[in-house]
């Protein structure tokens, strides 16, 4: 049985779940998110609360089971509290700097990187080296900070390039002489 498929997903106050045939929707001061439900779950919405259980004994249905009440439950917890991740910048002349909807990264290439912010998202840039990207949908927020990094990962030897601000970077020792 999923341990994480059988605990509840609580409804707090401000937040409204509703469910259209297969699409569970989830309202709040944040926004709106929507996700579709697998034909193998099933999903009962009681005063406050939401229970997932699995239609079938398979391991493809007990993998959505879980995977389905996760998704539900972070879709929650955005749309009432939100969600950030944090980047930073090391390395000599490395910036961010914010332009309209825009954040462009000067990552010692010959031209800076601009990148689109995607619809829903909200990026903010504090001291040139730290970018904190915020939003109601934690996939999208973690798929935007992830092709940030991408641009220059952070490399063993100085450290150099974007990381996350909770990453540990192992650092090698250079080449002897």
């Amino acid at each position: 049985m999923s341990r994480i498929g059988n605990a509840p997903v609580a409804i707090p106050d401000g937040v409204t779940l509703s469910m259209d045939a297969d699409v569970i929707t989830v309202k709040g001061s944040k926004g709106e998110l929507h996700t579709k439900v697998p034909s193998s779950v099933d999903v009962s919405i009681d005063d406050k609360v939401v229970k997932f259980s699995a239609k079938a004994s398979d391991n493809q249905s007990r993998s959505h089971w879980g995977t389905t009440r996760a998704h539900v439950a972070n879709m929650v917890e955005g749309v009432s509290n939100g969600f950030t991740k944090k980047l930073e910048i090391n390395g000599v002349g490395y910036r961010a700097a914010m332009q309209g909807n825009k954040i462009q990264l000067n990552l010692g290439f010959s031209h800076p990187v601009e990148m689109q912010i995607p619809e829903g998202l909200q990026v903010s840039v504090d001291g040139n080296t730290k970018i904190a990207v915020s939003g109601a949908d934690k996939e999208l927020i973690g798929l935007f900070a992830a092709e940030i990094r991408s641009k220059r990962p952070p490399e063993p030897f100085k450290g150099k390039g974007v990381k996350y601000a909770d990453e540990y970077i192992v650092r090698k020792e250079g080449k002897k002489k």
